[in-house]
């Protein structure tokens, strides 16, 4: 069996099972929860390599949080210890070297893998969450009395039963999936996953055949949850993941798809491929030892998409 990046959460088939958030705790408008949706008292920490935390980045951007919730990006290089810090960007907030101090100081006895995105209160000065969905969700639904753009409703009552099937199917097929194959240590757990990776592909292209986004004539939670990932596959998944049946450039419908999210105002801000790839390249070293980071690929995400016309 081949060396797994992440030993303590591959399974003994080759798979890779990804580790449970250990910060799960909410934010809510009325306060109920201990901890109350006011601007000034949280601070999102966040990788602009990483897929998960870019959701958060995302939903804050979208709904004019930007003010009300501060955010420092970590280095995009991240060693045994975790994400870091660094001179050239530090933690203005507290002085932190590593990540990993905001986990213990919420948990003494943390001894897992560190992650982003986090959501830490500055008053409690604890972790309230690591969890991508949770802080996307909160962002939505629970910020709106503090929010720019609070009528931006990603969430919708009507849609909700809808969004969430959606979301575990694009979940567990491409944005988890994606890792499956990459991280993947057997041949049997990579063809099973990079395959399903191309389940979900081929569904969404047909979906995007007929309707401008996944849903409704604006995008939705679901739509910036796919495109996270569909704008790292190409630099990314196909190569480094050996997701490497087709590139989203074959696909006309997800290509016009990613670029028309891209355009839309703010969203090219939140994406930095130097950032990406250098993480993936130069960070999964089991994967890539060499550390050379690809100077590809051409993809002009400001180009015409013609999407508007669906």
């Amino acid at each position: 069996m081949n060396k797994a990046q992440f030993p303590k959460e591959q399974a003994s088939d080759g798979t890779f099972k990804r580790q449970a958030d250990a910060f799960r705790e909410w934010v809510t408008a009325d306060g109920s929860s201990g901890y109350p949706a006011v601007a000034g008292r949280y601070h999102l920490y966040v990788s602009l390599a990483c897929p998960w935390a870019h959701r958060t980045i995302i939903t804050r951007r979208l709904k004019g949080l930007e003010d009300a919730i501060g955010m420092t990006v970590v280095d995009p290089i991240r060693d045994e210890r975790g994400w870091r810090f660094t001179a050239d960007d530090p933690d203005p907030l507290n002085g932190w070297t590593y990540l990993r101090e905001a986990y213990v100081a919420s948990d003494p006895q943390y001894d897992a893998r560190v992650t982003v995105p986090v959501l830490w209160d500055t008053q409690e000065r604890r972790i309230v969450s690591n969890s991508d969905d949770d802080i996307m969700r909160m962002f939505e639904t629970q910020f709106d009395a503090v929010a720019d753009n609070p009528q931006l409703d990603l969430y919708p009552h009507e849609r909700q039963t809808e969004i969430d099937e959606l979301n575990e199917f694009i979940y567990e097929t491409f944005n988890n999936g994606v890792y499956r194959a990459g991280f993947a240590t057997s041949q049997t757990a990579y063809e099973r996953a990079a395959y399903g990776v191309f389940t979900a592909i081929d569904a969404m292209e047909e979906r995007l055949a007929y309707r401008r986004y996944l849903f409704a004539a604006q995008p939705l939670e679901t739509d910036w949850r796919l495109f996270v990932t569909l704008v790292r596959f190409d630099p990314v998944y196909f190569g480094h993941f050996k997701c490497n049946l087709r590139r989203i450039v074959d696909y006309p419908n997800l290509y016009g798809y990613l670029r028309d999210l891209y355009q839309i105002d703010g969203i090219a801000a939140t994406v930095n491929f130097d950032h990406i790839k250098r993480h993936y390249y130069i960070t999964q070293d089991e994967i890539n030892p060499a550390g050379i980071v690809p100077i590809g690929p051409i993809m002009d995400l400001h180009a015409p998409h013609g999407r508007e016309m669906m």
